[in-house]
């Protein structure tokens, strides 16, 4: 089995990138991607049950690989939810899947995005993991838009070995993950605001 594309970059590009860039040492310290975590809640859903089948459907086209099912730890009468029931799926990626993943996500599903500028580099958990929200599977190109039932929302958890979150962020930069330049998009942000404020005479 040949090795994935993005995986070889990361031995023969980022490795020595990051080595040089932060000053490691010793190979082992270089962070690497370790899983990639897709999870699904339906629990706002009326058809909870019917909801949850439907993501699993939606999250095995998009990875390729069968989620299990989440449910409830206890009951809440507010909710209608009672224990134990079918809440969620999520499925978790390791190894080529995993790379495969990744470069499918960088390169197609992330500019698919509408009015697409960039992901938040923000969504670090302090550990060197990363987060982000999906709010529309249909970015996906393994979904057919003729047979989408319901719009269903997809957190993408990337965990890394690395200690501090900035050597999380720059290993997900070197493997290409399309960070918004937080700069950048501040100065439109204020360009727009002072274009749309009327002229004082």
């Amino acid at each position: 089995m040949s090795t994935p594309a993005l995986l070889q970059h990361y031995k023969d590009k980022v490795v020595p990138s990051l080595t040089k860039k932060l000053g490691y040492t010793n190979p082992h310290q270089v962070p690497r991607l370790e899983k990639i975590v897709v999870t699904s809640c339906m629990g706002k859903a009326p058809d909870r049950k019917v909801a949850v089948d439907d993501a699993v459907t939606e999250i095995s086209k998009i990875t390729g690989q069968k989620p299990s099912i989440t449910f409830s730890k206890k009951a809440v009468a507010n909710f209608k939810l009672r224990e134990n029931e079918p809440l969620g799926a999520r499925v978790t990626l390791r190894g080529a899947r995993m790379w495969e993943f990744l470069h499918r996500f960088i390169n197609v599903t992330a500019p698919n995005i509408r009015d697409f500028r960039g992901i938040s580099s923000k969504s670090f958990d302090g550990r060197g993991n990363y987060a982000c929200g999906i709010s529309d599977q249909t970015i996906f190109p393994e979904i057919e838009l003729d047979q989408v039932k319901r719009q269903i929302g997809f957190d993408l958890i990337f965990v890394t070995s690395a200690p501090t979150d900035n050597e999380g962020r720059e290993l997900l930069i070197e493997l290409g993950m399309p960070f918004r330049d937080t700069k950048k998009a501040e100065e439109a942000e204020e360009a727009n605001k002072a274009a749309a404020e009327p002229a004082i005479a």
